[in-house]
């Protein structure tokens, strides 16, 4: 049996509400056991330095290049994950010296796979050294220079959870985060892509309207009532009728159609927006699935849940009805990756990011913290 390493994995998420960080014992194969959760949310100031950073990177060509609002956003990033290891830690009672990896994914300002670029902020080496732990991050970049969509990059963690809890298969994994994204898992490699946007339009209309960050419980969204026209606008859109594997940038959708209606109408359409694209991703399955699990931030949201299982003919539940941590899975997920990083096991896979072969990726930054010196 492969030695399990120790991992703390963390996720900054399309959604940039904060960092989500967990503890994970793998070989990269096996999950041997899940451990303790630990988030950190963004602070107004830290979340529009945040938006600022997608603004600026949209004319960057170079993946490398950080100008000014990027860099600030940088800084911000790094020293949000890590406080949240720091935490973690102390909870735990553990020394740095105990933890074997950082999966360390960093935050998203620009996906654009189809120019071979992708660009993901956080200083790898300033946090190994601050922490005195090696850590595995820049998971997409191999896969993008490669050809592939870079993305969604967790289906493999979905994989292998599906297979420690023995669950009957096929299944659907759903994850509801900024963009929202679907994992098929039946036989074989899994079947992955990005299927239209998660939470990001209602944080963003919400957010426009009132100044929350959320439409809390889905409230504003249940209150309303679905503009059949608008969401007929939304969903003609050519990415949705093709075929994958395909992925999406955060700002790929707007809240624009939306515009001339009530905070209500406008979140109630937006939800069906996202239960919408998400259950037409049925059509690309190779056969229908015995319940579709529901992770991400998405979870929180009764209405959109409501408007899946209305669309959809078997069970939709969350994941903690089959004892998943639905807020953590992609921070779980991080950490499973890095120990296959450095194992050199595939990471993304024909099926999932359109590579041409199973790849492995992501690249390790070796701590010099002062306790090695």
């Amino acid at each position: 049996m492969t030695k399990a390493l120790t991992a703390i994995g963390m996720m900054s998420g399309t959604s940039m509400d904060g960092v989500d960080a967990a503890l994970i014992e793998t070989d990269g194969s096996d999950i041997r056991a899940l451990g303790p959760t630990v988030s950190r949310p963004y602070t107004a100031g830290e979340r529009k330095a945040l938006v600022a950073a997608l603004e600026a990177a949209t004319a960057l060509t170079d993946r490398d290049s950080r100008p000014g609002a990027v860099a600030a956003a940088e800084r911000i990033v790094t020293e949000a994950h890590a406080e949240t290891v720091e935490r973690l830690l102390r909870d735990l009672g553990r020394a740095p010296e105990t933890i074997d990896l950082i999966g360390f994914h960093g935050q998203t300002v620009l996906h654009r796979p189809e120019q071979r670029l992708t660009i993901q902020i956080g200083d790898g080496q300033a946090l190994a050294d601050r922490l005195g732990i090696d850590v595995v991050c820049d998971f997409r970049g191999r896969d993008v220079a490669a050809g592939g969509q870079g993305a969604p990059f967790v289906p493999v963690y979905h994989r292998a959870l599906a297979g420690r809890d023995r669950l009957d298969l096929p299944i659907v994994v759903v994850n509801l985060g900024g963009v929202g994204n679907v994992t098929f898992i039946g036989k074989g490699d899994p079947l992955a892509f990005d299927t239209g946007p998660g939470n990001a339009l209602i944080d963003d209309w919400v957010h426009q309207r009132t100044g929350e960050p959320y439409d809390a419980d889905g409230r504003l969204a249940a209150a309303g009532t679905v503009d059949a026209a608008v969401l007929s606008e939304l969903l003609d859109n050519p990415y949705f009728s093709e075929a994958p594997p395909k992925s999406l940038d955060r700002n790929d959708f707007s809240i624009a159609p939306v515009a001339g209606l009530s905070l209500e109408d406008g979140a109630a359409t937006l939800a069906a927006f996202t239960a919408a694209t998400v259950t037409g991703a049925a059509r690309w399955f190779p056969e229908p699935a015995r319940q579709w699990i529901v992770v991400g931030g998405g979870v929180r949201n009764p209405t959109i849940l409501g408007m899946l299982s209305e669309r959809l003919a078997v069970p939709v539940v969350t994941g903690e009805v089959v004892g998943w941590a639905s807020d953590f899975i992609e921070a779980q997920a991080f950490g499973f990756m890095a120990v296959r990083s450095v194992r050199g096991l595939p990471l993304t896979f024909p099926t999932t990011t359109g590579i041409a072969a199973p790849l492995s990726g992501g690249t390790l930054v070796r701590a010099c913290p002062a306790w090695r010196i």
